[in-house]
């Protein structure tokens, strides 16, 4: 049995680590209430959808731009230094969305402004916090660490949304948001009891100038280095061609007719199936091909999407009163927790390989281009998706997009056959 549930040694053998994962557990959901909360918010202050996707991308510019610079900044200071320092402002950007809402501002453009210096100081915080891991608990932990990151985050994903929604109806934002600003201290503490943390450079190597070259360099590396690059070519192309996420309001508001609660239950069901990946994460984080295995996890992604959208495709041929919409709202549930499983499998190979080849004084900096990635390719996969849904219908899109993730994949695999050969115990960049 130990066997097939997650592996608890980084708990057991790191106290810092431990410190950590419990103050990033309580802030992630924290951080999922107050998420939800500011686009509750957002839609109250404004009856617009349209303001509140401005929210999203007050957030995703932030990001991305903070998250390459950030990397850098990991990679030239004390990671201890920069990771209390980002979570400080990223905890201050909550105190003050909490007074906004406590003084009866209603501000949708300080809500923007703060929510945007949130995102920014983020993408700082994250890129650091990757790169301090494998300092922590050693490359060998890093695929069990890694997995227990993964469980953690889903169980923001999970519960959440689903809290803070309930929170802003029963208590109100201002109570919503105060509870992000005590759960959110744990984070700071973990990260204050962390030891110093200074960036591993080889002997005689000199200290690098934080600028615009720093982050070249770090793509420089990555242009040569074919396995880690890889991790983020194979993301890519799963998010791009087959992230459902955006055709969910109208596959389960309108096609399958379960209104704004199957849409909700659609996205719990891939929160679930990514928390089960960690749950039972035993059964593959002692596993040493972490190519070949972020390859087949991608592969059964492709192939979970296809089958959800011939389900789709299915279900829009019924009437809306026919009793067997409820069995192709199942099944498009099940298509989704299993594509949420194997897209958190994946990240833990994709992540464990990125820590593991990646020379210490470089993984900040690789660490940010891998938020980026994050970030930004389901974006770019909404975008493909929603335009490609106007031509083809929700449920073709989604059969298209699945099988041109298993072809685009594979065709990677076949550009550069060494990453699946890759082995954990001989991390080659």
């Amino acid at each position: 049995m130990p066997r097939l549930f997650a592996d608890l040694t980084p708990l057991r053998v790191s106290a810092a680590y431990r410190r950590l994962w419990l103050g990033n557990t309580l802030s992630f959901v924290g951080t999922q209430l107050t998420l939800v909360a500011v686009s509750l918010e957002v839609f109250a202050l404004t009856g617009s959808s349209f303001a509140v996707g401005l929210l999203g991308l007050a957030a995703l510019v932030p990001l991305v731009v903070a998250g390459l610079y950030g990397g850098a900044v990991a990679d030239r200071y004390d990671r201890r230094t920069v990771a209390l320092w980002s979570a400080l402002v990223m905890w201050l950007t909550i105190v003050g969305i909490a007074a906004h809402a406590w003084l009866g501002i209603e501000s949708v453009a300080l809500l923007y402004g703060l929510t945007a210096l949130h995102s920014a100081a983020s993408g700082i915080n994250q890129p650091t916090r990757g790169a301090i891991i494998p300092a922590l608990v050693g490359v060998k932990l890093l695929p069990a660490a890694n997995a227990l990151n993964m469980m953690t985050f889903s169980i923001a994903m999970m519960v959440g949304p689903l809290l803070g929604g309930v929170l802003v109806a029963s208590i109100g934002y201002a109570w919503t948001y105060t509870v992000d600003v005590v759960t959110f201290l744990a984070a700071l503490y973990a990260v204050w009891r962390l030891p110093s943390l200074p960036p591993q450079r080889e002997e005689g190597e000199p200290q690098q100038r934080l600028g615009l070259s720093s982050v070249v360099e770090g793509f420089r590396f990555l242009g040569t280095r074919p396995n880690v690059r890889m991790t983020f070519l194979a993301d890519i192309v799963a998010m791009a061609t087959a992230f459902p996420r955006a055709l969910l309001p109208a596959i389960g508001g309108v096609i399958l007719g379960g209104g704004e609660s199957a849409v909700g239950l659609l996205l719990a069901a891939m929160a679930a199936g990514s928390f089960l990946a960690g749950l039972f994460s035993g059964t593959f984080t002692r596993l040493h091909r972490h190519g070949l295995g972020t390859y087949v996890c991608i592969l059964v992604w492709g192939a979970a999407v296809a089958v959800f959208g011939v389900v789709v495709w299915w279900g829009s041929s019924l009437d809306p009163d026919d009793g067997r919409l409820a069995w192709a709202l199942a099944g498009s549930a099940f298509c989704m927790a299993v594509a949420g499983a194997t897209d958190s499998v994946s990240a833990v190979f994709r992540t464990t390989i990125l820590q593991s080849a990646t020379p210490d004084r470089l993984r900040g900096r690789l660490q940010g281009v891998f938020v980026v990635v994050v970030a930004g390719g389901p974006r770019l996969g909404e975008m493909i998706q929603g335009g490609a849904s106007t031509a083809l219908g929700e449920g073709l899109t989604l059969i298209v997009g699945g099988v041109l993730c298993i072809i685009g994949v594979s065709l990677l695999m076949r550009a550069q056959p060494g990453f699946l050969r890759y082995d954990g115990r001989a991390p080659t960049p």
